[in-house]
């Protein structure tokens, strides 16, 4: 039975203007679970008329997949320089409920919850997530950005009652200067309230702040020279998969950050 639970939208991406293709956490999800041969249940939420182009991505890595039919599917426009990204927000999905989360496996002892926007998820349904002893992840973009289409708009206007449901709160550089409100250090981290942050830093790795101590872990080895949209997705899946095995935050960064690189090799060869 899956330790590891993974909720989120899937996206209808379009990078650097190509063809729609599918995006969001579970679709990295699933590439992370299928690399780390681990066992896993993906929660997600589309629209029926577009679950075709999503269906034979995630069949294809025989991944569980629970799929919640949607009004409207999530959508991004990506456009990349170098590891800088520009977004637009081209469609708003809906706000998960508490009643959305029920269809989590009860074996799984962590959740991964990976919004793209602030609203899809609130208190409420992270209070429904963390019951029965169960530890939320929570992907720190679903703080700042906006849910308002056109440009992403990001600001720190978010819910802190959120951070009282989780465990463990990644936070991209440009995230943790918003949420900070200017540089972000361990006494930032620990006003959150969160027992673990992690900072990612791109390619120069991560900091992580636990237990009253800041770590950095280097990236495991450098892959430029390739666009790394779901690189975080891939990052918090090996985190977590690593913590619900036991390992402790400095060690499953590391694992997290080999994950990130194997999947970057593959990308830039063509797999």
């Amino acid at each position: 039975m899956p330790r590891l639970a993974v909720i989120g939208n899937v996206s209808l991406d379009r990078v650097d203007g190509g063809a729609v293709r599918p995006g969001g956490c579970p679709s990295f999800a699933a590439l992370a679970l299928r690399m780390l041969d681990e066992g896993g249940q993906i929660l997600t939420r589309c629209a029926p008329a577009d679950l075709p182009l999503f269906e034979a991505t995630l069949a294809a890595l025989g991944v569980p997949v629970t799929v919640i039919p949607t009004e409207t599917t999530s959508a991004f426009g990506l456009h990349y320089r170098g590891e800088q990204r520009t977004m637009t927000v081209d469609a708003v999905g809906d706000t998960w409920t508490p009643a959305d989360v029920e269809s989590v496996d009860p074996e799984a002892r962590w959740v991964h919850v990976a919004p793209l926007l602030r609203s899809d998820f609130t208190a409420e349904t992270l209070s429904a997530l963390a019951r029965h002893g169960r530890r939320v992840s929570f992907d720190g973009q679903g703080l700042v950005r906006v849910p308002r289409v056109g440009p992403l708009a990001v600001d720190g206007d978010f819910d802190a009652g959120i951070l009282a449901h989780v465990q463990t709160l990644k936070l991209a550089e440009d995230e943790a200067t918003i949420i900070a409100g200017g540089r972000f250090d361990a006494g930032a981290a620990e006003r959150l309230g969160v027992p673990e942050v992690l900072l990612t830093l791109g390619s120069e790795g991560s900091i992580v702040y636990a237990g009253g101590r800041a770590e950095a872990v280097p990236a495991a080895w450098p892959v430029l020279g390739v666009q790394t949209t779901g690189a975080g997705d891939v990052f918090m899946v090996g985190y977590t998969a690593a913590r619900s095995a036991g390992a402790n935050p400095v060690e499953a960064a590391r694992l997290a950050s080999e994950l990130v690189a194997r999947m970057l090799d593959e990308r830039k060869r063509g797999g």
